[in-house]
């Protein structure tokens, strides 16, 4: 009677150890990905940015998140690689505050997206509440009309850094100079790809570097 109830509790056994071999073993994603889902590094104005510092300028970023839609911590990541948060900073190009902002382009840019003639003066681009506000409308026009049409989110997420620094138009060619056909080239690569493919041939150096810069910024700040 021993030997069988020992015989018993063996086969139970052995059937829960094939049960539990045969359940199907989740495949880890990088923490680029896992952590967050990749449209929301620009989509999403929700992301906790409980990890950085506290800032002069964080009721500012927060409220030009919600109102772009773009996500904090890349507001915070570029503004990091741009200016390292000093509101008062002028570049050698005029590119002014916290987003080095140059009112001929893309301060001049916002404005006629809002019917607005004209450009902001340096004096406005010194205020911390406008220069913000200012930089993140310019990241949501990239992404809503610049680059429309590029569908991969972590791709678009690139291109958006990539056009922010320096321009939509130089890395749209980089591809084609045609934009229908830079967008289907750009579309027909994955987002590794099209990462491989800018650090090689956009024609600004600076560019891909700076893209690396924010991206690790963006991280460090994630953390």
């Amino acid at each position: 009677m021993k030997v069988n109830i020992i015989f018993s509790l063996a086969i139970l056994l052995l059937a829960g150890c094939a049960d539990h071999a045969r359940q199907p073993v989740q495949k880890e994603t990088s923490r680029f990905l896992s952590q967050k889902p990749v449209e929301n590094r620009v989509n999403n104005a929700s992301i906790s940015t409980a990890q950085w510092k506290s800032t002069p300028f964080d009721n500012h970023i927060q409220q030009a998140s919600s109102r772009y839609d773009v996500d904090e911590t890349l507001i915070k990541a570029i503004i990091q690689v741009e200016s390292n948060f000093r509101p008062e900073v002028i570049s050698k190009s005029n590119a002014v505050g916290l987003m080095q902002i140059k009112a001929s382009t893309a301060g001049r840019d916002v404005y006629q997206n809002r019917g607005k003639a004209g450009q902001p003066t340096t004096a406005q681009l010194k205020d911390p509440a406008i220069n913000i506000d200012l930089g993140t409308a310019y990241i949501q026009l990239l992404r809503e009309r610049h680059l429309v049409g590029i569908a991969d989110p972590e791709t678009l997420y690139y291109a958006t850094i990539l056009a922010y620094v320096n321009g939509a138009g130089a890395l749209l060619r980089t591809f084609d100079k045609d934009r229908d056909n830079a967008i289907a080239k750009i579309n027909s690569m994955s987002a590794d790809d099209f990462y491989r493919y800018v650090e090689k041939n956009h024609p600004a150096s600076q560019a891909p570097r700076y893209l690396a810069k924010v991206r690790a910024a963006y991280h460090a700040g994630d953390n």
